[in-house]
């Protein structure tokens, strides 16, 4: 296929959440570290140009705020977001499931989701031509905040295993910007 083919995916763990006494898992909320750090994930897709054209988002409240502060950034460059009930607590195979009834008219996709799902999901899609030190950061460590960015050149109907080239892993912290 041509590269105009290609598609972009980034996989984004929501930013930090509170732990909070009584609340269901479901409904907490981002602490203040996390309303601070997710905005910066939005402001370097803008600055490195990849911007999603649609985003799935967990229908959990610190996603939802994760995608909100995201899309404040993306202005009117955000796309409305669709939420989805098994993006909760999913596993790798069922996040890899919703993404493969993706629309192929969209050609940027970002979801936001839950570890240990988006980890084991970035590890399952990385190709060997993938960037070697993004790989080694995320599957060292892939805190709150952290996105990968992949590169695929087919439809989303057909993207399994090693199939994506990870080009960066970021993990933006509103601390370390000072």
């Amino acid at each position: 296929m041509a590269s105009h083919h290609l598609k972009k995916l980034m996989l984004l763990r929501h930013a930090k959440a509170e732990f909070q006494e009584g609340v269901p898992d479901h409904e907490r909320s981002l602490s203040s570290r996390g309303h601070a750090d997710a905005p910066l994930a939005g402001r370097w897709m803008l600055e490195h140009d990849v911007v999603p054209d649609f985003i799935l988002v967990s229908t959990a409240l610190r996603t939802r705020q994760t995608c909100t502060w995201i899309c404040k950034e993306l202005g009117d460059k955000a796309p409305t977001p669709k939420l989805e009930d098994d993006l909760y607590a999913a596993h790798s195979t069922e996040i890899l499931t919703l993404i493969n009834h993706v629309p192929p008219t969209v050609t940027s996709l970002l979801v936001i989701a839950h570890n240990p799902g988006i980890q084991e999901l970035a590890m399952r899609l990385a190709s060997v031509r993938s960037s070697e030190p993004a790989v080694m950061d995320l599957a060292t460590d892939y805190p709150t905040a952290g996105l990968t960015v992949m590169t695929y050149d087919g439809e989303w109907a057909s993207l399994d295993g090693r199939d994506a080239d990870v080009t960066d892993f970021v993990v933006r912290r509103a601390s370390s910007l000072r």
